[in-house]
């Protein structure tokens, strides 16, 4: 099923696309596109069908992809390693959060939060350093493919606080929210 037609200018200006240009790639008329914008025509379905194809074609190829934002080196720890070790390997990087791997399968995480959650709920911070990271850390990051496109890795970003990138299901990179960010600079 296609969508509404008055996605069609939507969608077009979302790629910076003009009419003509829009027109040239779809094989119709750049006269089709202005009264199908500006609803004066009722196009046939092929023309439609053309024109939602060159809008899909073009957001495909622009998007961009988890292999273009991921942070190829992936800092993490074992889930046999204690929480003090993963307070100093996220010290000495500078991140909040550390992905836990069982050899080279991500199993969890562990970030600052869960740290300090444990420490709020009145357990001993000693005793919490010198426990592996295995009793104590949470859910794994989400596991993407590369060509994973962006719009998926920000949603999920919303939820976890770093998505891992995969390829032939082993770990190539991770992607934070700060790797979002750099793209804005």
């Amino acid at each position: 099923m296609l969508p509404s037609l008055k996605e069609v200018a939507k969608k077009r200006k979302i790629l910076g696309l003009t009419q003509q240009k829009l027109a040239r790639l779809a094989g119709v008329s750049q006269s089709l596109i202005a009264k199908l914008e500006s609803h004066k025509i009722d196009p046939s379905y092929t023309k439609v069908k053309a024109i939602f194809d060159a809008l899909e074609r073009l957001q495909t190829e622009k998007e961009v992809r988890a292999d273009e934002v991921l942070h190829s080196k992936v800092i993490g720890i074992q889930k046999n390693d204690l929480v003090s070790q993963a307070v100093q390997t996220m010290a000495d990087y500078g991140y909040s959060q550390l992905p836990i791997f069982d050899g080279v399968h991500p199993v969890g995480s562990i970030s600052e939060k869960t740290i300090i959650e444990k420490v709020s709920a009145g357990k001993d911070l000693n005793q919490i350093s010198k426990r592996s990271v295995g009793e104590v850390m949470e859910e794994a990051f989400p596991l993407v493919g590369e060509d994973a496109p962006l719009p998926l890795i920000s949603s999920l970003l919303q939820v976890y606080s770093a998505v891992m990138i995969s390829k032939k299901g082993t770990v190539v990179g991770i992607v934070t929210k700060a790797d979002l960010l750099k793209m804005l600079l």
